[in-house]
């Protein structure tokens, strides 16, 4: 028969993790609560009844997919145009598996939501220095603390963007804030002055070159320079290894 003593270490182990998880999430959650917010205001301002932005935020769970999917519903676009804004948009998640500690993530549920809530700002949390020797537990409490910011930001925001006035203006441009805040993060953090000067090169280039089409040309271009870097590196460790 187990010891009370011992049926207690396991749920003091949890809740020491949750409470350390809320310590983690509060560097990125406060900016992941008011772009949920705005994105809240934007579903209701959109003509949607307000519970579509938990259903979205809940659901769905891609940031700045949302705001792109919101536009993407309201103007009744084709499903595969859904399909492949919402494969361009999500394809930086392929480069983030390459670090984030999902090995550490126990469990075929578990691994499985760690993987839905693999956020921007999750990854940027879950691989700094500091979070090294993170448990499995620490990490998916982690991601359920931001997905809730952003679904409650989202679900808050939607219930006051229903009794504001019509044409509520400038709110989408707060995922793009929060998308700058959490590079200028991940630079200092990981000191990978290269990667960021890559997005810009692919950017600057897919501008020039094919303007119209900017955006799925700058990804794909970053997206395979990204892959080559990362088998290079990976050559040259096992070279020395």
């Amino acid at each position: 028969m187990t010891s009370p003593a011992v049926d207690a270490a396991p749920r003091a182990g949890t809740r020491a993790d949750l409470a350390r998880a809320v310590r983690d999430s509060g560097s990125v959650g406060p900016g992941a609560f008011p772009t949920g917010v705005a994105f809240g205001v934007l579903v209701a301002q959109s003509g949607l009844p307000w519970w579509w932005a938990s259903v979205f935020s809940g659901l769905i769970y891609a940031g700045s997919l949302e705001f792109l999917f919101l536009g993407l519903v309201t103007a009744a676009a084709p499903l595969a145009a859904v399909a492949v804004t919402a494969f361009l948009v999500n394809l930086r998640h392929v480069f983030y598996a390459f670090s984030f500690p999902l090995h550490r993530v126990k469990g075929r549920l578990g691994k499985a939501y760690s993987t839905f809530a693999l956020s921007d700002e999750a990854f940027v949390v879950a691989t700094g220095h500091a979070a090294r020797t993170f448990p499995g537990r620490r990490i998916l409490w982690l991601q359920a603390c931001i997905h809730l910011y952003w679904a409650g930001g989202a679900t808050v925001g939607a219930l006051l963007g229903s009794a504001l006035p019509a044409g509520t203006g400038g709110l989408d441009f707060a995922v793009t804030a929060l998308f700058t805040v959490l590079a200028i993060d991940g630079l200092l953090a990981h000191r990978d002055v290269p990667v960021p000067l890559l997005a810009l090169g692919c950017a600057l280039a897919a501008r020039f070159t094919v303007p119209g089409q900017m955006l799925p040309v700058a990804f794909a271009s970053f997206a395979a320079l990204m892959t080559v870097r990362h088998l290079l590196r990976r050559r040259g460790e096992d070279a020395r290894a």
